[in-house]
């Protein structure tokens, strides 16, 4: 695998067949996402985002922690403004995974806390081990989970996020499975393999059509049904006249594999 984009808290790594692994390299802090790390974490989303060869994202994280949220050194200040740029480039941050065309799945090998549960919730897809634990602790520090709340409840719906908003406990990755907070729990061994396995079947598909319905998919989630349905049957419409619907349907029909533009 080749490095890319060479940064202080992360690297970019290569995979055969359009894969990049984004991962986050602050072990001694737990990979804790201060101002300087989430806007290294945009800026490389952003640039993959750009690149046509590149068809899937893995988010992981290196040492003890996918990512313990964010650096609370930084959040004990009295600088209103200050705050908000952290927390503005936090939802950046957040808002920018969902943009990007290709389809971003988190790797989580081991706890997920706060704003680093918000990464879990927010990427499209997440894996982890079956010793990974999630938790959105805020309360019992006297700062609530406000802004993971959004992409906790959006994933695991309301009574469970308040459960874990409220008491701040962990839950383990097979109750994250259950809950929908992840995908799946697998065997700490096999936690790359069966990443990369998901990413592979992902990069097969044409790469216009999963950005375009991965971007359908965030409009159409928050409309109401009428609304949704008659956003989605413009986005259908000129989904089927594009290229790659015409290949990929004459390529069914045909028995044959198809080949994407």
């Amino acid at each position: 695998m080749k490095q890319q984009l060479p940064a202080k808290f992360l690297t970019v790594a290569r995979e055969d067949g359009g894969i990049a692994i984004v991962m986050m390299t602050r072990p001694e802090k737990r990979n804790a996402l201060s101002l300087e790390f989430m806007r290294e974490l945009i800026d490389a989303f952003t640039e993959i985002g750009g690149e046509k060869q590149t068809r899937v994202v893995i988010l992981a994280g290196e040492g003890p922690a996918f990512s313990a949220g964010h650096d609370l050194r930084e959040l004990q200040c009295s600088d209103a403004a200050r705050l908000r740029e952290i927390f503005d480039t936090c939802v950046e941050l957040m808002q920018c995974i969902q943009r990007i065309p290709q389809p971003v799945i988190a790797e989580v090998a081991t706890i997920a806390t706060a704003a680093g549960c918000q990464l879990v919730a927010t990427c499209d897809l997440a894996i982890a081990s079956e010793e990974a634990k999630f938790a959105t602790p805020g309360v019992r520090i006297g700062l609530f989970c406000t802004t993971p709340m959004v992409a906790l409840t959006r994933s695991v719906g309301r009574k469970r996020a308040m459960e874990m908003l409220l008491t701040g406990d962990f839950i383990d990755a097979r109750t994250a499975a259950d809950w929908g907070l992840i995908n799946r729990a697998v065997p700490a061994e096999r936690l790359r393999a069966e990443t990369l396995a998901l990413a592979r079947r992902l990069a097969s598909a044409g790469g216009q059509v999963v950005g375009l319905g991965k971007q359908a998919f965030y409009v159409q989630i928050d409309l109401a049904q009428q609304q949704a349905y008659g956003y989605a049957k413009e986005v259908m419409t000129v989904n089927a006249m594009g290229e790659d619907a015409r290949e990929g349907m004459s390529a069914f029909l045909d028995r044959r594999p198809p080949k994407w533009h």
